[in-house]
């Protein structure tokens, strides 16, 4: 049991036997009545997000998530398949299940998945992941200092938005907490 004091960002709980992690989370003392926490939870299992008020020092299940290293080995379309770096066990996981990180898989890139009791509640990719741009529209001359951007088509099919130098060909970092550009690699 963890206390409502205690909460933090990242930090999973089990609530009404769904398992949320802290997105964020303010500590509220009123002139009058008592203090209370304001959370906003996101459901492991749904992708959803909740907001939730608890009493201060009221005590909440804390989850306890396993996080095992994988490899990305390869798709067959719907199935994704990864292997255990410790074990070379192989496991899959449907699309649904890796949400938005199918956008930045790359083949052997090593990620964690995260499991709550033996049941599989997502995925954690390293913040961010180098790929190479293979499609874009050429920058025009001369429009550099605008701070402009153009849509961009990378090795993993996801398309996010660059700055007008970067040309078809080049490997770019992006933040997968974002899906933002950072910077060429």
């Amino acid at each position: 049991m963890i206390s409502s004091n205690d909460f933090r960002t990242g930090l999973t709980i089990e609530v009404d036997g769904e398992i949320y992690s802290v997105v964020e989370f303010m500590h509220v003392k009123p002139g009058k009545g008592s203090a209370f926490v304001r959370t906003k939870l996101k459901n492991r299992r749904t992708g959803g997000i909740v907001e939730r008020t608890f009493r201060a020092g009221e005590k909440v299940a804390r989850a306890h998530i396993d996080r095992r290293e994988m490899q990305y080995l390869y798709n067959d379309g719907d199935n994704y398949y990864f292997m255990d770096t410790e074990t070379y066990e192989q496991t899959s996981l449907r699309k649904e299940q890796l949400d938005d990180a199918v956008k930045y898989l790359k083949d052997n890139m090593n990620i964690h998945i995260l499991a709550y009791q033996g049941e599989t509640i997502g995925v954690e990719l390293p913040n961010s992941v180098e790929l190479e741009v293979v499609e874009t529209e050429p920058g025009v001359k001369g429009d550099t200092a605008t701070g402009a951007t153009k849509n961009a088509v990378l090795e993993t099919g996801a398309t996010i938005q660059v700055p007008l130098f970067i040309e078809k060909g080049d490997k770019i970092r992006i933040d997968t907490r974002t899906g933002e550009y950072i910077e060429r690699a």
